[in-house]
């Protein structure tokens, strides 16, 4: 009976990971991490494979690591789950005997309510233990018993919620007594746009500096797929636009990466909508969050300086034979932290901008919000002290880990940099990257887009 019950407990995933290999690479934002790491769909606690070169000298050991996460998977938000529910009404309303998709939509039981309006679900709690898990495996000298965790998160529920998860999945191995219980709200770090006026006025508030992703909405290539979906769903062309056509696709991978189910929506798109609609993702993400506007990534300047201070004070300590007073610093944020942080960066930019009008051409971009934040997306500092190095730059040295993969650094290509050489590669933005005055807003009276 035991392997018929295993078998039985199997099907889902597989249905699931059927839809995944037709769709669930295009979902953007709301992508499952399993998407980034497959290995994880048979064994949530698999280290996957060992990537070449990943190995460190055997004289070098971790001193600190910084854990920047992502939230875990969520639910929709209330205006999104208001917009299915329109959809859904007007699906509803109408006699569907010769619509067979509009008919088994109709029919699909509308379980989202408002109030779960962003909520952590609980797959994402389980993202956020197993993820928890995997690292202390990876680095367990860091993760050992009585080791301090300073745990910060932004001040959303889901955030908060996460922190809470991670915890859980490191089980009793750290003393987490007293005050170390507490996860520190800190909207300053972990949502540092929302303090930005220059951020808010001439992007967030300002409808001209989305004029690309509106400028795709009307386009060739969404115009093909609105009407396709309208005639699937028998619906005049005229009484579907962008936004509707993009919560049914939406739909599709909540109900994926929240149920681990395919969902009748999902029926409505083949591959080839779907990356048009991925595309009309990564373009707001683009504007929003990434290489768009300049004040889209210098505003995580101060989240920027914040590591690399840990970082300095860890190799300051370590110098003085003292004991490191944070070896564990994870802070749970956002897409929009993450996101704004690795473009200051330098990673995932493009030769050409992405725009309205040049889609074809970006069918290889770097720039694929889903392969670098899907949920449960992290980006990892590791700073290591080494012994028997020939010189003494090389004492301490550092990796990054994106989704658990290791980063070529750009001055080097190489998965490991002396600390020097990579604090070097950023001394411009660590000495002239002001958060008050990258943020501050002009004082004379110019157009948005100018600034920008």
């Amino acid at each position: 009976m035991a392997p018929r019950r295993a078998a039985a407990c199997l099907l889902p995933l597989l249905v699931a990971a059927a839809a995944s290999a037709g769709l669930g690479g295009y979902f953007g934002t709301k992508s499952r991490y399993e998407e980034v790491n497959p290995h994880l769909a048979e064994d949530p606690l698999s280290l996957g494979p060992v990537a070449a070169g990943a190995r460190l000298p055997a004289a070098c050991a971790p001193l600190q690591l910084r854990a920047l996460l992502r939230h875990g998977t969520r639910y929709p938000t209330a205006g999104q789950i208001r917009r299915l529910a329109e959809l859904h009404g007007r699906l509803r309303r109408r006699p569907a005997a010769a619509c067979p998709a509009a008919a088994a939509l109709a029919a699909w039981q509308m379980w989202y309510e408002e109030s779960l309006d962003g909520r952590l679900a609980p797959q994402g709690r389980r993202d956020m233990e197993h993820l928890a898990r995997r690292l202390a495996a990876r680095f367990p000298a860091l993760f050992a018993a009585r080791r301090r965790l300073a745990l910060a998160s932004s001040s959303k529920h889901r955030c908060l919620q996460s922190g809470a998860a991670f915890r859980r999945g490191l089980g009793p191995s750290l003393s987490l007594g007293g005050d170390e219980s507490e996860i520190e709200v800190n909207d300053a770090l972990m949502r540092f746009f929302d303090h930005c006026d220059k951020f808010i006025a001439l992007v967030e508030e300002n409808d001209t500096a989305m004029h690309q992703v509106n400028a795709f909405k009307e386009g060739p290539e969404m115009r093909k797929v609105l009407e396709k979906v309208a005639s699937a769903l028998c619906l005049p062309v005229e009484e579907l636009n962008a936004d509707l056509v993009q919560v049914a696709f939406l739909t599709c991978s909540y109900e994926l990466a929240i149920k681990n189910v395919t969902s009748p929506w999902c029926s409505l798109f083949s591959e080839e909508d779907a990356k048009v609609l991925e595309y009309l993702n990564d373009l707001k993400q683009y504007w929003k969050r990434g290489y768009g506007y300049d004040i889209n990534s210098r505003s995580s300047c101060i989240l920027f300086q914040d590591i690399f201070q840990q970082l300095d004070k860890a190799v300051e300590e370590s110098r003085s034979s003292k004991p490191i007073s944070s070896p564990l610093i994870v802070q749970v944020g956002h897409a929009e932290t993450l996101q704004p942080l690795l473009a200051l960066m330098g990673f995932f930019k493009d030769d050409e901008p992405l725009r309205a009008n040049n889609y074809i051409r970006q069918a290889h971009r770097k720039f694929r919000t889903g392969q670098i934040v899907p949920y449960a997306a992290n980006l990892v500092f590791v700073l290591y002290h080494c012994d028997q190095v020939k010189i003494s730059k090389e004492e301490y040295q550092v990796q990054m880990l994106l989704n658990e993969k290791l980063m070529l650094f750009h001055h080097s290509n190489e998965t490991i940099s002396t600390y020097a050489d990579f604090k070097d590669y950023y001394k411009d933005i660590l000495q002239n990257c002001h958060f008050k005055e990258v943020c501050e807003l002009p004082k004379v009276n110019i157009t948005a887009i100018d600034e920008l």
